[in-house]
């Protein structure tokens, strides 16, 4: 395999400079399984490519293209420059598709990777931050609406839980586009063997399009896009809890909040969710490059070239906004403020409507139909609504269940520990 440089961030990958570098390494990696080619020739290539100074190559190149209104050939027309007589043998039976496609597929497997980097970094700090809140109490919401308790803890194992399964289907989807092809102009491998393609891919870490046309089919990069897309769709999901939790009402846990920071340029007391609405309008866009990437799949016969033009929007737009959501998400998670004396305020407030089931299930225990049950609690429950004292207090004076409860057993019901006591499991389950 080729020793590859990886620049150390995303936006890197996706100049016009590394972008030849890579377009050079397929040619070369070609160049070197071609029958015929003479040592010295392909030695005097190698040397002329390490000592390329690609950001110079690149403005060649483009220069050249003004003419050409061909990118790969001028990029072949600028290399061809500095190597001379010997570089008659590069681009030796290919056609531009080969080198373009196998190019993205190396650029599209760099970017995943470091999405798969920051993936893992933001899954950490999920997992110190579900661990240290493992036992802090809230209110479980259903329908915007007091539900049960659960634990903040189990809220954050739930998305480390999530981001975990994102990260299996970005590997399931970076394997599926190191895919290359060096079969030729509608894949027939006319002037190069099936042989030399599957060694000169060797060479560059990829795996060969069993059948080509002129181009990689463009499934293999949707799936990526859609994957990239479920992320930040994941990304927005919780982004959005913390948008509800920093609500005034709810003022559960709150973005962090720099000295010197303002909020609005007219109220002065504003501290809004900033970040995590950042981070929502951000999976929108990337849903519609995944949309974009789905409308690239079917294209003319063996290919025509309307995909090209969004792949030149779409893949670094989506890669690079993914890094950005990942490290955005990372800075919110571990800087979140959380406020646990408001969640225990908060679970508090419905005076024990949220452990309504818990005097349900005891009555059915009890050998009580379960819609008979139901409805002793319930009119109990509207009780609470209506007339503001608490559910334990509303039971204890309910004669007809007094029947069937004692009053100590109606107070077991409403015990936070014995509610709780399975969620711990849960965690440690979701965190191995």
């Amino acid at each position: 395999m080729i020793p590859r440089y990886t620049p150390d961030d995303v936006g890197a990958l996706w100049t016009e400079a590394h972008k030849l570098k890579v377009w050079l390494d397929v040619e070369l990696a070609v160049t070197a399984e071609v029958p015929g080619v003479p040592a010295e020739d392909l030695a005097h290539l190698r040397t002329v490519a390490s000592q390329v100074d690609h950001v110079k190559l690149a403005a060649r190149a483009l220069e050249i293209e003004k003419t050409t209104h061909h990118d790969v050939i001028a990029f072949l027309s600028a290399f061809e420059e500095l190597a001379g007589p010997a570089s008659r043998h590069v681009h030796y039976g290919l056609t531009s598709s080969d080198v373009v496609d196998t190019g993205l597929a190396i650029v599209l497997g760099e970017a995943t990777d470091l999405v798969l980097g920051e993936i893992e970094i933001l899954r950490a700090a999920v997992k110190k931050r579900a661990i240290e809140h493992k036992k802090t109490p809230m209110m479980g919401r259903t329908h915007g609406i007091h539900a049960e308790p659960q634990t903040f803890g189990l809220v954050l194992a739930g998305w480390y839980a999530e981001l975990g399964r994102n990260a299996v289907r970005v590997k399931a989807a970076r394997e599926s586009i190191r895919s290359g092809k060096l079969s030729g102009a509608v894949g027939t491998s006319a002037y190069l063997e099936p042989s030399i393609e599957e060694r000169a891919l060797t060479r560059l870490g990829l795996t060969v399009e069993p059948v080509a046309t002129q181009v990689v089919p463009r499934d293999r990069h949707a799936e990526l896009f859609g994957a990239l897309a479920i992320l930040a769709a994941s990304i927005e999901r919780f982004a959005l809890e913390i948008r509800h939790l920093q609500r005034t009402e709810v003022y559960e846990a709150e973005e962090p909040f720099s000295v010197g920071q303002k909020g609005s340029s007219a109220m002065p007391h504003k501290r809004n969710p900033i970040l995590s609405e950042n981070l929502t309008g951000l999976a929108r866009l990337m849903r519609g490059w995944a949309h974009a990437a789905l409308e690239d799949v079917a294209l003319w016969h063996e290919r025509d070239i309307s995909h090209s033009s969004v792949e030149r929007v779409i893949a670094p737009d989506a890669t690079i906004t993914a890094v950005f959501m990942l490290r955005r998400m990372r800075r919110l998670v571990e800087g979140l403020v959380v406020y646990p004396e408001n969640m225990k305020a908060n679970l508090e407030k419905m005076r024990g409507l949220v452990f309504s089931q818990g005097v349900l299930l005891a009555l059915a225990n009890k050998g009580l139909l379960r819609q008979q049950a139901y409805v002793m609690v319930q009119r109990n429950a509207m009780r609470v609504w209506k007339e503001g004292l608490g559910l334990e207090e509303a039971l204890l004076a309910d004669a007809e269940l007094l029947g069937h409860l004692s009053a100590a057993e109606i107070r077991a019901c409403f015990d936070l520990d014995r509610v709780l006591a399975q969620v711990d499991g849960i965690i440690d389950r979701a965190l191995r």
